[in-house]
């Protein structure tokens, strides 16, 4: 191809280009700059090049694979990988998204056993409350579902007021399986990323912020049980 070819070939894209963004919303607009502005900057960096401006022609083109590759960085290191935190009690199994915080839960036992706690109505996750009073643990990590799904919920509740601020023993120790469950991540992590994951976690759910004393303590034990071959 001549060079005359190329550049006609390098205006008709950009010419393209520029009807469809002129065209795009400001969301689209933004997205598509991340990726067809290195393309552009390369563009023009080859049409100099070959019109014998190659010290600025390879500076463009050497700025356009730079910017190319911070942005992969950059989106690389913004993707969330969806991590879950999971905590099992005798009758219920709730897990917590690390990156919206919302809380979804199962049944595991009594009359709803087998249900989300999502597709349950307040009076139906009152009524599972009440049949937990034998059940500290999984009493708690209802409560913990309740004020997030149902701020207020306990106006109207029999229970102490209070319940929520305990912590219940607990079942026996945690095991590492659990452990890593509970704070998101593969069996084997190192202790950086478990100190990682706990940071996190705990900073959206310590009691002093408004969180849940009991998955805060959880998450405590969790990170204790990881990080106890490294004391």
């Amino acid at each position: 191809m001549t060079v005359i070819g190329i550049i006609a070939a390098v205006l008709l894209v950009l010419t393209v280009l520029a009807i469809g963004l002129a065209r795009a919303d400001a969301a689209v607009l933004a997205r598509a700059l991340k990726t067809a502005g290195p393309l552009l900057l390369g563009l023009v960096g080859l049409v100099l090049l070959l019109l014998g401006r190659a010290a600025v022609g390879g500076g463009l083109i050497s700025a356009a694979l730079a910017w190319y590759a911070s942005g992969k960085r950059i989106r690389n290191a913004t993707k969330t990988p969806g991590r879950r935190s999971t905590v099992r009690t005798a009758a219920l199994e709730m897990e917590l998204d690390h990156d919206t915080g919302a809380l979804q839960g199962l049944v595991l036992a009594g009359r709803q056993e087998g249900k989300s706690l999502a597709s349950l109505g307040l009076i139906e996750l009152k009524a599972l409350y009440q049949e937990l009073s034998g059940d500290p643990e999984s009493r708690q990590l209802l409560e913990t579902y309740l004020d997030s799904r149902f701020p207020v919920w306990r106006e109207d509740a029999k229970a102490d007021r209070n319940d929520g601020q305990r912590v219940a023993p607990g079942s026996g120790a945690m095991t590492k399986e659990e452990a890593y469950k509970i704070l998101g991540l593969e069996a084997g992590a190192a202790a950086a990323d478990v100190r990682k994951a706990h940071r996190r976690l705990i900073q959206r759910l310590h009691p002093d912020l408004g969180g849940s004393s009991f998955l805060a303590a959880r998450i405590n034990e969790a990170k204790d049980v990881l990080l106890s071959d490294h004391h």
